[in-house]
């Protein structure tokens, strides 16, 4: 039996923006591997396993998809949002690297809806110019590296969407963040946090820089910062594609 690993993006969290693709790999899968609350999407059947596992062990969760595939088993490896950003396709492929007996491994990565996107599409459109995307966290990157690259996106004049912006272990951190962006951009910049977006939960609040506040984020929430040329219309939030000169 030919096993196989498709690492597959769950989208920002309703399952209407689950792709037929992810849907017809989940239906095909002998096992799921992932992050307990992503597994805990994907509803249990005969015949499939789920590898439920916390979070910061994405290597062994990689470990593990390539060892049941050598096996011969259908491996999904699951993530929110798009597997290869911020997640688990580059850890599977940090792991491959180490392991030459499986170069050869038939390797699917499927994409899917971000949070970013999702959030970006509910509010209009603040990301439809240049932008970049920056996790905050400081887990796999120093925070030093973090403000650097906050700082150069500044300059240069990018809408910016953040990932993991305020968690229990480091609620000061995006009160930093704040404080670099009113150093580099002016007060009047729109920023919109969108929490829990296509969830029961979701909540979006648009306010300008000198308005905004630490409390107004934590991990569910995603942060889109405009360029200086994003603005209002009606209650919809977008950047021109063109540039001003």
């Amino acid at each position: 039996m030919t096993g196989w690993i498709a690492v597959a993006g769950l989208g920002p969290g309703a399952d209407t923006l689950v792709t037929p693709e992810v849907t017809q790999a989940l239906a095909d899968a002998t096992d799921v591997i992932g992050y307990i609350p992503y597994v805990a999407r994907v509803a249990p059947r005969p015949g499939l396993v789920l590898h439920p596992s916390d979070n910061r062990v994405e290597l062994d969760r990689a470990t593990l998809a390539l060892k049941l595939a050598a096996a011969g088993r259908r491996v999904v490896i699951v993530s929110s949002g798009d597997p290869g950003v911020f997640a688990m396709a580059s850890a599977l492929f940090e792991v491959l690297e180490t392991r030459p007996q499986d170069h050869d491994a038939d390797i699917r990565i499927l994409p899917g809806i971000t949070a970013m996107l999702a959030a970006a599409a509910r509010a209009g459109a603040p990301l439809g110019h240049d932008f970049c995307a920056i996790n905050l966290s400081d887990n796999l990157k120093p925070a030093a590296e973090v403000e650097r690259r906050l700082r150069h996106a500044a300059r240069g004049g990018f809408a910016m969407a953040f990932y993991n912006p305020r968690s229990k272990s480091r609620p000061h951190q995006f009160a930093r963040v704040l404080d670099i962006l009113r150093e580099e951009c002016e007060p009047g910049r729109l920023i919109l946090f969108a929490r829990a977006v296509s969830t029961a939960h979701e909540a979006l609040t648009t306010v300008t820089l000198a308005e905004a506040l630490p409390e107004m984020a934590d991990m569910r929430t995603v942060v889109i910062v405009g360029n200086p040329a994003t603005r209002r219309v009606g209650r919809w939030l977008y950047t021109p594609r063109s540039v001003s000169p």
